[in-house]
């Protein structure tokens, strides 16, 4: 059973921004890891900015044991932004995948700018087999709006259970209408699906603001262990840092922040805010990606539990 009284070991960043990879330029966001024990690797999926603030989704490889040594990065983004007018067309970020099949589907998030609000979020789907570049299942969102979900949806988590697909992801509530009023304010809900394209969503709130000064609750990452869910998330007032909770059925949470085990550095690229985490398991040990401050303007960092 993972203790959750555990505390995460800083091992530093592991990426900066680089002006001369056009898709990283200014950022090294929110970013997913795919480990390869055959390669004795650890791919990462990473959201990387433009100069003109676009986000697109690339790769780099490292080893966990030893991080400060990049074995790869790549000079191209290996997922680009959508057409013009479609959802994503200013951006694609948060990855998640799931292999299935022999198919690796990539949960993302697609941006597109607004006239009355800064931009729209929704969630499409990428899939690729055989090492064939990522096509889009779908130029929509496949999450479509719904009465209760009529703004924008996020970040998510998806794992498959016996067949059945689940989800945790992000979804907006409302956007600041007043002076001094959060910019925005969004909560972590559940979903459900057959085929992880059609999915049925209760609008259960799993993860909620827990104070007044909250608005933002966001990039889950949901890890089942021991018959046991954990689930690390962002929580934002003046900063984002880096929540907990944990679940023994995925539906209804318990929420204790005070377990999360990783805070602000006392100084450096990590000092102001930490946010958007992915936790991976690697040989018998948990790390964790996470963001720094300014969503990444200063690096992407890695972590391993010491439980």
């Amino acid at each position: 059973m993972l203790d959750a009284r555990g505390r995460w070991t800083k091992l530093g960043a592991i990426l900066v921004p680089d002006r001369n990879r056009f898709w990283m330029a200014t950022h090294t966001g929110p970013s997913f890891a795919v480990p390869h024990p055959d390669r004795g690797v650890v791919e990462v999926f990473v959201t990387g900015r433009d100069v003109r603030n676009r986000s697109r989704i690339g790769t780099i490889a490292i080893r966990p044991e030893d991080p400060s040594t990049l074995l790869a990065i790549g000079d191209d983004p290996v997922f680009d932004v959508g057409a013009l007018g479609a959802f994503d067309e200013n951006g694609v970020s948060y990855p998640w995948i799931v292999e299935r099949g022999g198919v690796e589907h990539m949960y993302y998030v697609g941006w597109m700018p607004t006239v009355l609000t800064p931009f729209q979020n929704h969630i499409g789907l990428a899939v690729r087999s055989g090492g064939a570049p990522w096509r889009r299942a779908s130029r929509a969102p496949i999450l479509e709006r719904t009465d209760e979900e009529f703004l924008s949806l996020g970040s998510s988590s998806v794992l498959v259970e016996n067949g059945l697909w689940r989800m945790w992801y992000t979804c907006f509530r409302s956007w600041g209408a007043e002076a001094g009023a959060p910019k925005h304010v969004y909560v972590i809900k559940y979903a459900e699906s057959a085929d992880g394209r059609v999915w049925r969503r209760p609008n259960i709130v799993c993860i909620d603001t827990a104070t007044a000064a909250e608005h933002s609750i966001g990039r889950p990452s949901v890890l089942l262990r021991d018959g046991r869910y954990h689930m690390w998330y962002s929580y934002r007032g003046a900063q984002y840092r880096i929540g907990y909770a944990w679940s023994d059925d995925g539906v209804r949470w318990t929420r204790r922040d005070d377990l999360a085990g990783i805070d602000v550095s006392p100084a450096g690229w990590d000092s102001e805010a930490i946010c958007y985490s992915h936790v991976f398991e690697w040989r018998s040990a948990l790390y964790m990606l996470y963001c720094g401050n300014d969503y990444g303007r200063e690096g992407l960092g890695l972590a391993r539990f010491d439980g």
